[in-house]
């Protein structure tokens, strides 16, 4: 029996074609094929105006995956007539590295550039970076180094003092939408899909371009002659993937930045919607139940002293109930923090009381506020002249508390706010006692 595909050459071609995924089918085989990047390879690009010029620079490819960092990097090298060459820091060690240098240095030395290729590169040590140098300072090589991780912590200083940062975006929905089309085009069949699952289609891929091309061939794949997928289905079939989030790398600190931010800045919105898509990625929930804890005192303050409490409450309901059920006390916590009043005047204070605590730290109380249990320190006038407080006209003796070679400082000022107006109330009216007192 003959193959499917016949016996030529081009029928197996296409039976090798159709047997490579959609997202390696589609991949651009030229710069103007690639979207979603216009700001690196429109008219007036960056990297436009880098292949007008005689040679071509090392870089830093920075941004997610699926971005098209790669497939950029390899048509780069097309363009300027490079042998590309492609290694993952993952797989590749010191001994590897050398061999790749030396093969560029032979490839120099018959006039051809070598475009080497480092995915992952943030996963070299200090060291390996630093192998890259005097390949990339004698021109043995031209480096592209593609990283998911913010380069400025990645990165060694002397690798980014050599190359050029780049930065790559995700895919927007008219990027992801022209992939889809392109898609269409190429396979010449429309999506089994309903106008709405299209849209959600394209929120599962979160920015990513490869992503929503392995979801539409799924989709394909799963639909039987006739059948069209409305949300609910298409999310049973694909089992809708995590969204991109590593908890112990940058896209945590962005996530947790813009939630408090979003609370500093009264939004509980923005703060919600911060929250849930970490509790979504699979953030720990006691991780955000810390955080909250740290805005009610950083950001809240005494303008509210209860915000503390909540958060506190919270978090020992969220012990208690575990997931799912524990996960609405945060939201609430979360909710009160963002529509509480603000202050950062105990902050404030404290960072200040504890700078005049390391400059000034080694002068002693007065000895009218120190204990006397010896009859030597009676003797000495430790506790001589105390005034007990509940004892004095109006429960308050005005006494100065502070060391006597310091004087008086004023670290707390609470803001007019919330529960700090009243508090400020108070401290005016101590003040106010204290001068008289003083005088008499």
């Amino acid at each position: 029996m003959s193959d499917l595909f016949g016996s030529s050459k081009e029928a197996q071609d296409l039976k090798a074609d159709g047997l490579r995924p959609l997202a390696d089918r589609l991949r651009p085989k030229t710069l103007d094929e690639v979207v979603g990047q216009d700001h690196l390879l429109g008219e007036n690009g960056a990297l436009r105006r880098m292949l007008e010029a005689p040679s071509l620079g090392s870089m830093v490819f920075w941004g997610p995956p699926g971005s098209g960092k790669t497939t950029v990097a390899r048509l780069l090298a097309d363009e300027g007539e490079h042998h590309f060459e492609q290694i993952s820091a993952i797989f590749t060690g010191v001994a590897d590295l050398k061999k790749v240098f030396e093969q560029a240095r032979i490839r120099a030395g018959n006039g051809r550039r070598t475009l080497l290729f480092v995915d992952e590169i943030h996963r070299f040590n200090r060291a390996q970076q630093d192998s890259f140098l005097p390949v990339m300072e004698d021109g043995t090589i031209t480096l592209i180094g593609a990283t998911t991780e913010n380069p400025s912590f990645e990165l060694n200083a002397a690798v980014l003092s050599r190359a050029r940062v780049l930065t790559f975006r995700p895919h927007d929905d008219d990027s992801l939408r022209s992939l889809m089309a392109r898609a269409e085009t190429t396979e010449g069949r429309a999506l089994p899909l309903t106008d709405d699952a299209r849209e959600s289609l394209l929120r599962m891929a979160d920015g990513d371009g490869r992503a929503v091309l392995t979801l539409i061939e799924e989709a394909w794949r799963a639909a039987r002659d006739g059948e069209t997928f409305d949300v609910e289905q298409l999310q049973e079939i694909v089992q809708r993937r995590a969204p991109i989030y590593d908890k112990a790398q940058e896209g945590h600190y962005n996530l947790i930045s813009a939630l408090h931010k979003a609370v500093r800045g009264s939004d509980p919105d923005a703060a919600l919607y911060y929250l849930t898509r970490m509790m979504d990625a699979g953030e720990d929930p006691l991780f955000l139940a810390r955080r909250l804890v740290r805005m009610a005192s950083e950001d809240i303050g005494q303008a509210d002293p209860q915000a503390l409490v909540v958060c506190i409450a919270a978090r020992d309901a969220y012990q208690f109930l575990g997931s799912p059920e524990g996960e609405l006390a945060l939201a609430q916590a979360c909710v009160h923090l963002a529509t509480a009043p603000k202050s950062n005047a105990v902050y404030v204070a404290f960072k200040a009381a504890m700078r005049t605590a390391k400059e000034e730290g080694s002068l002693a109380p007065p000895k009218c506020i120190l204990n006397a249990p010896t009859k030597l320190m009676k003797d000495e006038g430790y506790g001589t002249g105390y005034l007990y407080d509940p004892d004095q006209p109006d429960g308050f003796s005005g006494q100065d508390y502070f060391p006597e070679r310091m004087g008086r400082k004023q670290f707390y000022k609470p803001v007019d706010r919330g529960f700090e107006r009243e508090i400020g109330k108070r401290l005016d009216y101590w003040s106010r006692l204290r001068a008289e007192r003083q005088k008499n």
